[in-house]
């Protein structure tokens, strides 16, 4: 029985928490896929949606975002569903939201977690399946270092 050094067992540490981090970010084709999934084949038009973000977010665990899309929210016309996608989450998919006309304004805000910078990609869909995006980029640091 061969029994591990203290630098051996450090280094095995180091490798599984380094392995475990890379390991636990999407890809942007889990994003892709999830933006496919949500706009069904639809081609969306870069228009009509507003994304409150900072730029530089100090700390990825609680990023505010605000998003607002003008739509005149008729029972004709309105905005029926966001979906917010960080493509370099574990889990892209960060919020959904659902509005009927009784909403008045298809807004929202919440405070989102990052596990690194990346893009924020805000689709939303009408009730008649005119699909609109958007996206902005944000620097995730930690302790005021580049991310």
């Amino acid at each position: 029985m061969r029994l591990i050094s203290r630098r051996d067992a450090i280094g095995l540490g180091v490798f599984v928490a380094v392995a475990g981090h890379t390991a636990a970010l999407a890809s942007p084709v889990e994003a892709e896929s999830e933006i496919a999934r949500f706009s069904a084949g639809a081609t969306p038009q870069t228009r009509n949606i507003t994304i409150d973000l900072p730029e530089i977010a100090e700390n990825g665990n609680s990023v505010p975002l605000a998003i607002a899309i003008d739509s005149p929210m008729t029972e004709r016309d309105h905005v029926s569903e966001v979906l917010v996608v960080a493509e370099r989450n574990p889990r892209p998919v960060v919020a959904k939201f659902q509005f009927t006309p009784m909403a008045g304004r298809a807004q929202a805000s919440t405070r989102i977690r990052l596990a690194s910078s990346q893009s924020i990609i805000v689709l939303a869909k009408t009730n008649s399946g005119v699909l609109f995006v958007s996206q902005r980029p944000v620097k995730v640091t930690i302790g005021g270092c580049g991310g």
